[in-house]
């Protein structure tokens, strides 16, 4: 079993991604989006037909679409992920350059926003129905209500523009070479954009983690903890943080791809050059093999969150780690 495990974890991984990638290169497919003529910009009116049909013929344009999509599967499997039209550099390059700046983000941004859920889903759960609960309850709703890209617009109308306390853009000063950037400029640069995301991700942990700790503090084990003169706060701490560590890690992984979503978002506003960028530029460039690989990479990123969240349940609750021997 141990063995058998794994191997179809593996197995139900690579399904999803192929299933992934046909429906990615699918809905690419459908879009009015004319590559040739994203290239080319305005220059696509001296283009001659025989012109054209050449730079389909080396983009591997004028072949049925199952013939495109194996061809590009074959050398992804090699990996080769392709020429990206829209940087005119190979997509693993764009990738690793632009990976390093979300990772950046999106990282801290998880980390940031799981600590913080959890801190404030606590403390409303422990005093369900008080102040502090229809305070933090009314944030995290409010909160999940809310685009992203709203947020980040309202964020740098007042803390950039308004009030001057952040740059309005970029990963670091205009003008200055990224080598030349220091940690300090790099740290004013991210705070804003960081910040925002870290809001976005709180909303969902907040709520479970609330919900899980109220139900605790209404049990039968409280109750007699209750009877021997511990606090609210010790059995929030003691038995409510316990019980709600495992929903709100199941919560947090899950919510690698919205983390993702809000990436992409946030760093268009903030014109944060990182991979949430260049997939809107590959979107609007028709840049194919670029979506694709970004595709993969957010998938896989997602799958990743949920295989981690399931090694490190054990960690969190003992009884898991004693149920595994018989599996």
């Amino acid at each position: 079993m141990t063995i058998v495990r794994p191997a179809l974890g593996l197995l139900r991984l690579v399904a999803l991604l192929l299933a992934v990638a046909l429906a990615a290169f699918t809905l690419l497919r459908l879009s009015p989006v004319d590559p040739v003529a994203a290239y080319l910009g305005p220059g696509i009116a001296r283009l001659l037909p025989e012109q054209r049909a050449a730079l389909e013929a080396a983009w591997g344009l004028d072949q049925p679409a199952a013939v495109q999509f194996w061809r590009w599967l074959g050398h992804v499997l090699s990996g080769d992920l392709g020429w990206s039209t829209s940087h005119n550099a190979p997509v693993a390059a764009v990738i690793a350059e632009r990976g390093g700046a979300t990772l950046r983000l999106a990282l801290p941004a998880l980390v940031l926003s799981g600590l913080l859920g959890f801190a404030l889903g606590l403390m409303a759960g422990a005093r369900e129905g008080g102040r502090l609960d229809r305070a933090v309850r009314l944030y995290a709703y409010v909160l999940a209500a809310t685009p992203t890209f709203w947020l980040a617009i309202v964020a740098l109308a007042v803390f950039s523009v308004g009030l001057g306390w952040a740059p309005l853009c970029c990963s670091g000063p205009i003008g200055v070479t990224p080598d030349a950037v220091t940690l300090g400029q790099t740290l004013a640069h991210l705070a804003l954009p960081l910040t925002v995301l870290t809001l976005f991700g709180t909303a969902q942990v907040t709520l479970h983690t609330r919900a899980k700790v109220a139900e605790v503090m209404r049990s039968d084990h409280a109750l007699f903890a209750f009877a021997q003169g511990a606090s609210r706060r010790d059995v929030a701490w003691r038995h409510g943080a316990r019980a709600a560590l495992t929903p709100a890690l199941t919560i947090l992984c899950a919510s690698i791809g919205e983390i993702l979503g809000g990436t992409i978002l946030a760093e268009e506003v903030f014109a944060y050059p990182g991979l949430g960028r260049a997939t809107v530029e590959a979107g609007v460039g028709g840049d194919v093999p670029l979506l694709l690989a970004l595709t993969l990479l957010a998938a896989a990123l997602v799958a990743g969150g949920n295989w981690a969240a399931d090694r490190l349940y054990p960690h969190v609750d003992p009884r898991l780690r004693a149920g595994e021997g018989p599996a």
